[in-house]
Parts: structure tokens; C-alpha cells; sequence
């Protein structure tokens, strides 16, 4: 009874707003209203990527005539750049206590990189297109995942992040799938399906601008702004981002397993809907990841996820056979499943 006259007192400002508390409910339990919306962005950002992505590697190799050598120098280009912009972005989030607007001008840059692929005629071409891309990935990245974070307890945090990977799988499987279904209406040629994913990426835009909504987990005034230095972060997170930097020097491409399956005997027409069955299992178990993450720890289900990866990698170089290729796939849904999401959640932690 004291509690309750202590506030509501004159003046004792309530924490508790049940209005703001339902405005930020999203259609799911547990899963907070920005954190929905930002499942959609992504979902529909990964359609228009996914649409893209399994057929590169072959549009290079096939009509550019690109070297696989070269093909590697635009994927590492493109993905050293998304991880260096991932640290200079969210730092910049941190200092500017604004994610939205990053958010936004990350996805933008995705945007505009994409239909331009369709006019490329030289490799060197597409990887400036595909720094764009890259550089687009990193600035957002970062951002939108603190800004999960600011929008989640704790409590449900790495369930946060699990939906929202499982969002972005689930664009990721259905890009694919229309890939394969355009492609033989547009007689096997490529530009004309980049031009289209343009179409879900605007929708993404949009979304950004009319439904995500600013949180600021802490008010400025409250602790001294973040420097870019490695000195303030704990231990543990130097050794994480150390297992991080080991594991992805470790790491090739993608786009060389999509290459290894067109080499092994799989159909350039079957190699949209390979990778979409890639990503449905991806899909399907980057939510119960966060999920068991939370119960039993980021850190075992990591190490469950990188002993996945090695058997994955250790089949790709003993397949000699169609069907190999294709349960190798699978399999390599289940390491991203159990990882993508779950590092995310471990970061923030």
C-alpha cells in the first residue's frame, strides 16, 4: 500500500506506461513492435538479395568470363568492407544515440546497388557495386542490432534476435525461389531479375521510414560517450571478437560452394532452389537457436554451430555426387541457424 501512494504521488513520475507498453507490443509474444518491423525489413531486404546473390557467382563466371581468382577478390572486398564499416557504425550509433537514421541510409546504399548490377559488362564493375552493397551492410548492421537490443529485456534477447534472423532467412528462401521461377521466363539471363529485386528493397525503405521507431536505451547525460577504441571493452568481448576474426580468416565464400556445386554435376537452373533449401533450414532453426541460447548459454550453442561448419566444409571437399551436394546444403543451414543470431545476442551481452 506504501508503494502504491509513494507512486502516486504528485510529481514521482510512473516508469510504467501502459500505453507506450502496448504501442510497442509487436503481433508475436515477447517480440517488441520495432523488433517485428525490423523481421520485415529484413525479410523483405533478403528477397531482393537472395534473388541476386545464388546467381551471381554464375552471371560472373558465365557472362563476364571472371576468374574464379578475381571472383574471390570481389567477395573478400565485399565483405572486409561490411565488417570494418559493422565497427565504425555502431560506434557512430553509440556517439550520435541515433540508430534510425543509419539504419535507413545502410539499406539505401543496398538499394541503389542493386538494379545497376543488371548493366554491369566488366568484373571490376560489379565489385564497385559490390563494395556499395557491402559498404550499405555495414553501416546498418551495427546500428539495427542495437537497436534490437534497445527495444528488448533482456530476458528475451537472444529470442529477439533469433526471430529476427529467422525473418531475414525466411526473405533469404524466398528470394531464391523466385529466382528459379524467373529465370526460365526471362530464358536463363540474369540482368533482367536484378532489375526486379529492386522492387522488395524499396518496400524495405519504406518501412524504415513509416514504422521503425528511435529507442534510446540510455539517456546521453547518463555515462561519457564511447570512444573507438578496443581499451573500454571487457575481456571477454576481446576474446570473442578475436574467435570471430580467427574463424572468418578460416572462412571462404559462399559464392565458391555455389561454384563447387555447378562443378560437382548440380544444374545452373537447381542452383537457386539449392540455395533456397539452404536457407529454409536456416530459416527454421535460427529461431530455436536464440531460443536454446537463452537457456543454455550463447556460448555452447556457438561451438555447437562452428563444429557443424567443419563437418560441412570437410564434405564439400569429398562430394563428388549431386545428392551430396545437396545434403551438404542442408547441413550448412543448421551452422548458420545456430550462430548468426546467436553472436549477435552473445555481442550484445
Amino acid at each position: 500500500m506504501e508503494n502504491k501512494m509513494e507512486k502516486d504521488k504528485p510529481g514521482k513520475k510512473n516508469p510504467y506506461d501502459p500505453v507506450s507498453e502496448i504501442a510497442a507490443q509487436g503481433p508475436f509474444p515477447g517480440i517488441k513492435k520495432n523488433v517485428f518491423v525490423l523481421g520485415v525489413v529484413s525479410f523483405l531486404q533478403d528477397v531482393s538479395s537472395e534473388m541476386i546473390y545464388p546467381l551471381l557467382p554464375l552471371f560472373l563466371a558465365q557472362v563476364l568470363g571472371v576468374s574464379k581468382a578475381y571472383i574471390g577478390l570481389i567477395e573478400g572486398t565485399a565483405e572486409t568492407t561490411a565488417s570494418l564499416m559493422k565497427i565504425a557504425s555502431g560506434w557512430l550509433s553509440d556517439r550520435l544515440r541515433k540508430r534510425k537514421a543509419l539504419v535507413f541510409w545502410g539499406y539505401f546504399l543496398s538499394t541503389i546497388a542493386k538494379p545497376f548490377l543488371a548493366l554491369t559488362t566488366a568484373g571490376w564493375q560489379v565489385l564497385g557495386l559490390r563494395f556499395m552493397d557491402r559498404l550499405g551492410k555495414g553501416v546498418r548492421t551495427s546500428p539495427r542490432d542495437a537497436l534490437i537490443a534497445d527495444s528488448t529485456p533482456v530476458a528475451t534477447r537472444g529470442k529477439s534476435f533469433g526471430f529476427h534472423r529467422a525473418m531475414d532467412t525466411l526473405g533469404a528462401v524466398f528470394g531464391p525461389l523466385i529466382a528459379f521461377v524467373l529465370l526460365p521466363l526471362f530464358n536463363n539471363n540474369y540482368r533482367p531479375i536484378f532489375l526486379l529485386a529492386l522492387i522488395p528493397t524499396s518496400l524495405a525503405l519504406l518501412m524504415i521510414i513509416f514504422f521503425v521507431a528511435e529507442k534510446r536505451a540510455v539517456a546521453s547525460g547518463d555515462v561519457s560517450l564511447p570512444k573507438l577504441s578496443l581499451r573500454s571493452f571487457e575481456r571477454k568481448f576481446k576474446m570473442l571478437l578475436l574467435v570471430i576474426i580467427l574463424f572468418t580468416l578460416g572462412n571462404s565464400s559462399d559464392a565458391f560452394l555455389i561454384l563447387r556445386a555447378q562443378n560437382v554435376g548440380v544444374a545452373t537452373v537447381l542452383i537457386p532452389i539449392v540455395w533456397f533449401m539452404f536457407n529454409t533450414v536456416y530459416s527454421s532453426v535460427a529461431f530455436l537457436g536464440g531460443a536454446l541460447s537463452d537457456r543454455i548459454g550463447r556460448k555452447r550453442v556457438v561451438i555447437m554451430g562452428f563444429l557443424v561448419y567443419s563437418l560441412v566444409y570437410l564434405g564439400f571437399a569429398f562430394a563428388f555426387q549431386p545428392f551430396h551436394i545437396w545434403t551438404l546444403f542442408a547441413v550448412y543451414g543448421i551452422y548458420y541457424g545456430l550462430t548468426d543470431g546467436v553472436l549477435r545476442a552473445f555481442v550484445v551481452d
